[in-house]
């Protein structure tokens, strides 16, 4: 499931990160590269072991766990600490797929499968030409260039590429999740149904006898599908 998820920050809140990281000590965006993506990257990226990333990363984790719609998306078991890069001077990263167990650098005690991906825009469309996130899906390639402070989420498994950016410079956030559910399908449907209980709830009221039975469904489905 590919989703849009708006106002993870709001404009004021994206300008007070931006002004912290456009400081930072930006550096070759290969340090976290496996052997595909090498091949495959020019950008640049914030050390994750800077002061600003570590500090930025927790204000992002932050945000994610206070988003319902995140929350309801991706089940989050473990969110890998967020990463920052930035594209400019005609940057890209060619197609290709996140690995699928990520670790803190050094051998660190974090170890995650990567479920699911996300990339947080924290510029605005306008003030880059190019840097679009080209996601690959049965149905086709999907196109995204969200306003800052939207974030997309999607299958970690999915190929996907940054086109070259030509104008201006496109800084965003990105990361990867351990769900508590693994399957893709699974995950939508239990959204899907978390969604469609919301919407009973509202027109009936939550104690609405169907509102019970719906929410009895889903935890059920919950219980049997989630990894702890």
């Amino acid at each position: 499931m590919l989703l849009q998820i708006p106002e993870v920050f709001s404009k004021a809140e994206v300008k007070a990160l931006r002004a912290r990281l456009d400081a930072g000590p930006w550096s070759d965006g290969n340090t976290t590269s496996g052997h595909q993506s090498a091949t495959a990257k020019k950008n640049l990226q914030l050390p994750e072991d800077s002061e600003v990333a570590k500090e930025v990363s927790a204000l992002v984790v932050q945000a994610l766990n206070a988003n319902p719609m995140f929350v309801a998306a991706a089940l989050p078991h473990t969110i890998f600490p967020p990463l920052f890069n930035r594209y400019e001077g005609g940057g890209e990263f060619g197609l290709h797929v996140d690995n699928a167990i990520r670790q803190t650098r050094g051998g660190g005690a974090l170890r995650i499968r990567s479920d699911l991906s996300a990339t947080l825009f924290l510029s605005e469309p306008e003030d880059y030409d190019g840097g679009e996130l080209i996601i690959e899906e049965m149905y086709g390639s999907q196109s995204i260039k969200l306003p800052a402070g939207d974030l997309v989420l999607y299958p970690s498994k999915s190929l996907h590429s940054v086109t070259p950016v030509t104008r201006g410079a496109r800084v965003s956030s990105f990361m990867w999740m351990q769900s508590l559910v693994r399957d893709d399908a699974d995950r939508e449907t239990l959204f899907r149904l978390d969604i469609a209980t919301q919407r009973v709830a509202v027109d009936k009221g939550p104690k609405d006898q169907a509102v019970i039975e719906l929410t009895g469904v889903y935890h059920n489905l919950l219980r049997r599908w989630a990894e702890v």
